[in-house]
């Protein structure tokens, strides 16, 4: 489980170190890590389903070219998969147990994903103000990701739309490199395995609250447009920041 980072710029906590210096474990050690920080999850209320994960450098699944290779969900049904069941889970995770993971945002949940460079800044700015962040993850070597309450259900059916939507070329001017993960979408949970050794795992664990997501959309669309600024635009790739929806 995650521990609490930020009290110096980019650090991700000791756990987060100790696991990365630790000792290799053994196969059935590591198994129950992995089943116990999945279960976690599902604790704090974010329902998972099995995903892809790496073989090699390529995606487990059958898809010549993937384009979100080890980041996608197993079936095409995963919004209704997802539980936070534990013998569910627990059953996954014997049978599958080289399988990523994806949580379904949008019921308990929403994730607000940022580069990394804006995210490790919002984070130390957030932290210093003693604002309730709640759990954050590291997404391969350029992504962080903010786990948040969901902004709800409204009555009007018609105010709501698809995460896709979050993503489009008319809406990276005003919250550059940011997407607001809701209804329709999904992101890795930790711990995960990315192609190239990478992986994602928490610097923040779930078992901390999920804060309101407009406490921390402030200083992230801030950092976002600091970065865009940094990078520039040409440098800035729009494309990265959405996976397809499906697989």
């Amino acid at each position: 489980m995650g521990a609490d980072s930020g009290r110096s710029r980019g650090s991700e906590g000791r756990f987060s170190q100790w696991l990365r210096r630790r000792p290799r474990q053994k196969p059935e050690a590591d198994d129950a890590a992995r089943l116990g920080l999945l279960l976690a999850v599902a604790e704090a209320g974010m329902p998972i389903a099995p995903a892809a994960y790496p073989s090699g450098y390529r995606c487990s699944c059958e898809r010549i070219g993937c384009p979100t290779p080890a980041r996608h969900p197993v079936s095409f049904a995963w919004q209704t998969q997802s539980t936070t069941d534990p013998a569910q889970i627990e059953r996954w995770a014997a049978g599958q147990p080289s399988a990523n993971f994806i949580t379904a945002t949008g019921t308990i949940h929403d994730v607000l994903d940022v580069p990394l460079a804006a995210g490790r800044a919002a984070l130390d700015r957030l932290l210093a103000a003693g604002v309730e962040v709640g759990p954050v993850a590291l997404s391969g070597a350029d992504r962080m990701l903010f786990f948040t309450a969901t902004r709800g259900t409204p009555e009007d059916e018609d105010e709501w739309w698809p995460c896709e939507l979050d993503c489009h070329p008319e809406t990276m001017d005003e919250h550059p490199g940011l997407r607001w993960h809701c209804r329709g979408s999904y992101v890795l949970v930790p711990p995960a395995r990315l192609p190239g050794e990478l992986d994602v795992h928490w610097i923040r664990g779930p078992e901390n609250p999920l804060p309101d997501p407009l406490t921390l959309l402030e200083s992230l669309t801030d950092a976002c447009a600091q970065y865009a600024d940094a990078a520039g635009d040409s440098d800035l790739d729009h494309d990265s920041v959405a996976w397809p929806l499906s697989r």
